[in-house]
């Protein structure tokens, strides 16, 4: 299966990516592997743990380090969430490396042999090719505003005397054929330390040249803990991918967006790659103030709702969103101040992230919405508490017969008219419990905790499981966030075969 699954990466990023002047599409692969785990309950525990640290150790190192560490905190990745895409380094000879895409942080780096992870036990690293060699000449200068990015800004003096260039050098001359120092990097449950490379990096394809970033600037990791597989930062920091495209195409650097194809925890289900959309193409803003319709059709000419990001200097490697509520059915469940806006520290907002499975929701308000939904359902069916605690999931309940009735949930965002409904399926998972023989249905948002312990970072996280079925866009130079529908699987089919 492992060998079959880097097939299937390989093949499609060589033979499916493709580029013109405006568009730069690339296959995202669902790393989702059932080999994994011996149930499904398995497998929504280890995944809503993981969402859940994901969420909390953040806000845990948040409290703990300074402000120049905090900015070196991002969130941690999860196994059964991540989405990979691929790429080749160097020239000589071009090496092949496929990476997490993570909306929840700014930095490209992978591992470069020869490479250790700790405590890596049971952390899938059979879906990469292996760590690639890097020439010693590739380093960045401790003069670079890539080196003064990596360190969080410290000041190029610093860093070139951190190197060891003589005084009189930082003084009085040139310290660019010192090497940048390495670079501590840390995740909610893993870091990693890393020296800063300059080489070609390659998007291949078959139809057209491939788009070659000679001195694209990435991370090489010897040494890494809990982070056994490279990542590939989409954030707004200066050494993400987005802004490093941006630099040599602005029209493909300044907008990406992708479309997650509905997985339903299912490997079999996904037969195709989600595409990742780098650059604008042929859409329609919407005009009206009405919502995204949350039914499952086909169509794919949903017109995109937008929100504003909110500007965040103090976390600047989150894309964050106000959420203003969430309807239940007919009832709309205000949200708190925390997760509508930032306060004067910049903790607060929702961020929106590709990296996170399930979306993470202050007490407060998911409390509040748990209590409409378990009125509508729960007076009807059974609640499933043994599910519940196998699973890490509340509520559950069991139910007879093909179909559960469950009311509407809609997300209210900050602006006018920017309301997304969510298909049923992004937010109640429909399973056998096989322990009982029985259907159980469990809503798929989670407890993020008690508002006051979240005012060290943000207030809500929106997970990828609620982003499936939908292009999400990031407009980096209009600064906004924006929601359509649609049947992601037909969208790459039909943008692969426009571009070639």
């Amino acid at each position: 299966m492992a060998s079959l699954l880097l097939c299937f990466i390989l093949c499609f990023s060589s033979l499916s990516v493709t580029l013109s002047e405006q568009l730069l599409l690339l296959p995202l692969t669902h790393s989702l592997s059932k080999n994994q785990f011996n149930s499904t309950h398995h497998l929504l525990k280890s995944t809503s743990t993981r969402s859940s640290m994901r969420f909390h150790h953040h806000h845990h190192h948040h409290k703990k380090l300074n402000k120049q560490q905090q900015q070196q905190v991002s969130l941690s990745l999860s196994p059964g969430s991540d989405y990979t895409l691929s790429f080749t380094i160097g020239s000589n000879p071009p090496q092949p490396i496929s990476l997490y895409m993570d909306t929840g942080s700014d930095l490209v780096w992978f591992p470069c042999s020869p490479f250790e992870c700790i405590l890596c036990e049971g952390k899938s690293t059979t879906t990469t090719p292996p760590p690639p060699k890097l020439s010693k000449n590739a380093t960045v200068s401790c003069k670079s505003p890539a080196c003064s990015a990596a360190h969080t800004s410290l000041s190029s003096s610093d860093l070139c005397a951190i190197s060891h260039c003589p005084l009189d050098y930082i003084e009085t001359s040139d310290c660019s054929s010192f090497s940048c120092p390495p670079f501590y990097y840390a995740y909610g449950d893993g870091s990693l330390i890393a020296r800063l490379y300059k080489d070609s990096l390659s998007v291949p394809t078959s139809s057209v040249p491939s788009m070659l970033l000679p001195n694209f600037t990435f991370g090489c990791a010897h040494t890494t803990l809990g982070e056994p597989i490279g990542v590939a930062g989409f954030g707004p920091g200066l050494l993400s991918l987005p802004a490093q495209i941006a630099t040599v195409s602005p029209q493909l650097g300044n907008r990406f967006s992708y479309c997650l194809v509905s997985h339903s925890f299912n490997q079999y289900r996904v037969h195709r790659p989600s595409p990742l959309i780098l650059g604008r193409y042929d859409d329609k803003e919407r005009k009206d103030n009405s919502g995204v319709d949350g039914s499952d059709s086909d169509s794919d000419s949903a017109e995109f709702v937008y929100t504003s990001m909110l500007d965040n200097t103090s976390h600047p490697y989150f894309y964050s969103v106000g959420l203003k509520g969430i309807s239940v059915g007919k009832r709309n469940v205000a949200a708190p101040e925390i997760v509508k806006r930032l306060d004067r520290s910049g903790n607060g907002g929702t961020v929106v992230d590709s990296g996170t499975t399930f979306t993470m929701l202050p007490a407060s308000l998911y409390n509040s919405v748990v209590a409409e939904f378990d009125r509508r359902v729960g007076r009807v069916h059974e609640r499933a508490s043994e599910v519940e605690d196998k699973t890490g999931l509340r509520p559950c309940y069991y139910y007879d017969g093909k179909v559960v009735n469950v009311p509407a949930v809609v997300l209210h965002f900050v602006g006018n008219g920017s309301s997304v409904a969510l298909p049923r399926r992004n937010y109640f998972y429909e399973f056998l419990d096989g322990d009982k023989k029985k259907n159980v249905g469990c809503l798929m948002l989670m407890n993020g905790g008690d508002d006051e312990e979240l005012s060290g970072g943000p207030g809500a996280i929106l997970g990828n499981y609620q982003q499936q079925g939908f292009e999400v866009v990031y407009d980096l130079e209009k600064k906004r966030v924006g929601f359509a529908r649609r049947q992601c699987s037909s969208l790459w089919d039909k943008l692969n075969q426009n571009q070639n």
